[in-house]
């Protein structure tokens, strides 16, 4: 499917990489789901901005009954199943550098979290829709990670394990569903400039991960939100179970 015929929910699609993601997947002409949380005021004033194709829908993703309602109330606002999932929802968090909690202090409770934020929204996103995606013999599933597990070059403890556990999901999903013919990938980024997340990243830290960058600098979330694309088009249509790491060159793996 072409993504202007593709409606795509995009998790956490209001603020920061999420309202990235719902405007580059907008401007190729897909219909975009942009699911929130907790900012109603931001998720409508998108959708009005983007006009028809967009509509904005309240839930909890690690709640699955709420995503189940979700998926329904897109399919009856939109007439149209939803053909590809974005998973960018991410449980609150700062990448505050220092100032976060070290390893001989951290608790379980936030390890916790992260993995029900990014492995649970993930699993009850895939599992809310999977049926349709069956049913129409396609399916495009995203899942946001990152490249703190290749270098850590900040030890965001529980962020970081939450994500490689997301990274395994996003394999073993691949394998699972490849035969109804739907593909799921990842793209990771590294420190970004500038999302709500990043923005307590002292200055100094930007600096020094653009200097030990190919390109010298620290990605933006319009050009992550540019790579998730090519694996919501046609353009990746053989491609799945991969991760690919937009930023500047800093991994290479």
């Amino acid at each position: 499917m072409q993504l202007s015929e593709q409606w795509v929910l995009v998790t956490g699609g209001a603020r920061g990489l999420g309202q990235a993601i719902t405007r580059a997947v907008a401007r190729e002409g897909a219909g975009v789901v942009i699911n929130y949380h907790r900012s109603d005021a931001a998720a409508q004033a998108l959708a009005d901005e983007l006009g028809p194709r967009a509509i904005a829908l309240q839930a909890d993703v690690t709640d699955a009954a709420a995503v189940q309602r979700l998926f329904a109330t897109a399919r009856e606002r939109t007439g149209a199943p939803i053909s590809a999932v974005v998973n960018n929802a991410l449980a609150q968090f700062s990448f505050d550098g220092d100032a976060r909690p070290k390893l001989g202090e951290i608790t379980w409770e936030r390890f916790s979290q992260q993995i029900e934020g990014a492995v649970k929204g993930a699993l009850n996103t895939m599992q809310a829709a999977l049926p349709a995606m069956r049913a129409q013999g396609f399916g495009r599933v995203v899942n946001v990670g990152t490249n703190l597990f290749q270098n850590p070059v900040v030890p965001y403890h529980d962020y970081t394990a939450a994500k490689a556990a997301l990274l395994s999901l996003t394999r073993t999903a691949a394998h699972d569903l490849g035969p109804d013919g739907v593909t799921v990938n990842m793209v990771s980024g590294g420190l970004l400039r500038t999302t709500d997340a990043s923005s307590a990243t002292p200055e100094a830290v930007f600096d020094l991960i653009a200097s030990m960058t190919p390109l010298r600098r620290v990605t933006t979330p319009a050009e992550f939100a540019d790579a998730v694309l090519f694996f919501l088009s046609p353009w990746g249509r053989a491609v799945t179970g991969q991760n690919l790491v937009v930023d500047c060159g800093l991994v290479k793996d």
